[in-house]
């Protein structure tokens, strides 16, 4: 079985414009938490969301795929002829989080969520 797609982000240069078209195109249900800058978007299923502003870079939509270890998939990524634009970052309390390029150009992230005790 492959790693499951967790996570999305959508970012325009507009965010609250961006809240405002989803919220009422799709009824997504959109909280922005004001101390990260982000709407975290509830789908009402799997995977959620969140919608960013886009000030210092191009508007875009990616996903986040699962995996065991970042790391790991950064390396591989870049030996498969990918760059890294994201390196390890950890959200507390929530998990891991990178992101690269493909070799097209294509950004995608990966996620290692904080082990559940």
């Amino acid at each position: 079985m492959g790693n499951p797609v967790v996570h999305f982000e959508i970012a325009w240069k507009d965010q609250k414009g961006a809240i405002d078209f989803y919220s009422k195109l799709f009824d997504w249900k959109i909280t922005f938490m004001e101390e990260m800058e982000y709407g975290g978007i509830d789908t009402g299923t799997a995977p959620g969301g969140g919608i960013m502003g886009a000030k210092d870079f191009p508007p875009y939509v990616t996903f986040y795929v699962e995996v065991d270890d970042v790391d790991d998939y950064l390396k591989k990524a870049e030996g498969m002829g990918s760059k890294v634009i994201m390196p390890k970052m950890a959200i507390p309390e929530t998990g891991d989080v990178a992101a690269f390029q493909d070799p097209e150009g294509v950004m995608i992230g990966l996620y290692k969520p904080v082990k559940k005790q």
